[in-house]
């Protein structure tokens, strides 16, 4: 028994190194700043349009998710954000690019 644990931990530490696995397409999403009172940190509501499942009536739903704004967007603004690491217990989203200014 205590051989067979050895030829695994031998096999294991043996075994050629692989260059890390490439880096699955992170999600993007757009949508319209609805908060701007912390400290680099935005909400942003997504709105997406969905079919009822029994009864087939086109329904907006819509979720807020908290964004990293090293941008200094406004309230209005309509942003990209795009999903990161983890940044705080909230934060898992961060601003790449301002689409369009609120006038």
């Amino acid at each position: 028994m205590a051989e067979a644990k050895k030829t695994k931990k031998a096999a294991a530490a043996a075994a050629p190194v692989t260059p890390a696995e490439p880096r699955g397409r992170r999600k993007v999403r757009q949508g319209v700043v609805v908060s701007n009172k912390m400290d680099k940190t935005v909400v942003v509501i997504i709105e997406r349009r969905t079919q009822h499942p029994l009864y087939g009536k086109v329904v907006i739903r819509s979720k807020k998710f908290k964004a990293h704004d090293l941008l200094n967007c406004d309230e209005g603004d309509t942003v990209e954000i795009m999903e990161t690491r983890p940044i705080s217990r909230d934060k898992r989203w961060r601003v790449t690019q301002i689409l369009e200014k609120v006038k």
